[in-house]
């Protein structure tokens, strides 16, 4: 998968241009549906699909004081779209003086940085440029000079509830993790690289993979029975999210993974676990030995769980 930081880079992209806008967070069933219109679109005239999505999440630079956790990192997201046929991705800097530039003007630019651009396809009530100002109706009144067509994806509804990020960042936020699971289409999962930590969990006989996440929404504190995707493998863990109490009288949130039957360096890595299964809250243990013994249960329930 080919991914451009600038819009420069779509001329290099062959054939005429299909472009799925959005910011994606989550690739939720709503945003897998407007990527799929410009797979199949593109597949019609013979083109190439590329997503358009933005560095940070705008919510960053237009709402500082009140930006929404991530459901994907960017990271993360371009993780998901390289397992669809998505072959080329523009992320945008958001940045505030992206955020003054107008509609249109962003759209004669994309325009005129691509070889054709044929359509572009957005969910319906996406909007972009200054003040939100562009919407849909504004790419079809556009579209015919500049030579694209629109299509305007309808939101996905599942039990009758509109799809949404808002919806299942609630829903992770709150450990509903089975409800989250259905309105994303997959398990709810982390991106994170692996990064040295104190060592504790390999002293107790459970070494444990630190993960620093790319600023994405973390489940309640607790116990949970994971899924890691390591490279290509598929390995069974147990995630811990939480401070730490009986061995840290105060410290930051953290995210552990112990894999099982797994020995390896995974330093510098990126790892994505997995959520299956909520095992137990986090606690204060009277001492390490009783929390060596629990780990040992929950390493066993998580075995049951993840098969």
């Amino acid at each position: 998968m080919n991914v451009f930081r600038d819009m420069d880079g779509l001329a290099s992209v062959s054939g005429p241009l299909v472009v799925a806008a959005g910011v994606f967070d989550g690739m939720h069933p709503g945003h897998k549906a407007v990527l799929q219109a410009a797979l199949d679109s593109a597949d019609r005239v013979g083109g190439t699909a590329v997503a358009l999505t933005f560095d940070p999440h705008p919510s960053k630079i237009l709402r500082p004081e009140n930006s929404a956790r991530l459901l994907t990192s960017t990271r993360h997201k371009l993780h998901l779209m390289d397992k669809l046929r998505i072959s080329a991705v523009l992320v945008i800097p958001f940045d505030k003086e992206f955020a003054a530039v107008e509609a249109e003007d962003f759209l004669r630019g994309l325009s005129s940085s691509a070889k054709k651009l044929a359509r572009i396809c957005v969910g319906q009530g996406w909007r972009f440029g200054h003040a939100r100002r562009g919407d849909a109706d504004l790419l079809r009144r556009i579209g015919p000079e500049l030579g694209f067509e629109t299509t305007e994806v309808e939101p996905v509804q599942i039990d009758g509830t509109t799809v949404s990020s808002t919806l299942i960042r609630q829903l992770v936020e709150s450990g509903e993790l089975e409800a989250a699971a259905r309105f994303l289409g997959r398990n709810y999962s982390i991106l994170g690289t692996v990064i040295p930590g104190d060592g504790l969990g390999k002293k107790l006989g459970f070494p444990t993979a630190n993960l620093a996440a790319h600023n994405e929404q973390f489940p309640p504190d607790g116990v949970y029975a994971v899924r890691v995707h390591v490279g290509g493998e598929l390995l069974r863990g147990v995630a811990n999210i939480g401070s730490r109490p009986t061995v840290k009288t105060a410290g930051e949130r953290l995210l552990e993974v112990h894999l099982l039957d797994f020995s390896g360096d995974l330093y510098g890595r990126d790892i994505e676990a997995e959520f299956l299964h909520f095992l137990r809250p986090e606690k204060k243990f009277p001492d390490v030995d009783a929390l060596r013994g629990q780990i040992a249960i929950d390493v066993q329930s998580a075995r049951l769980v993840a098969g």
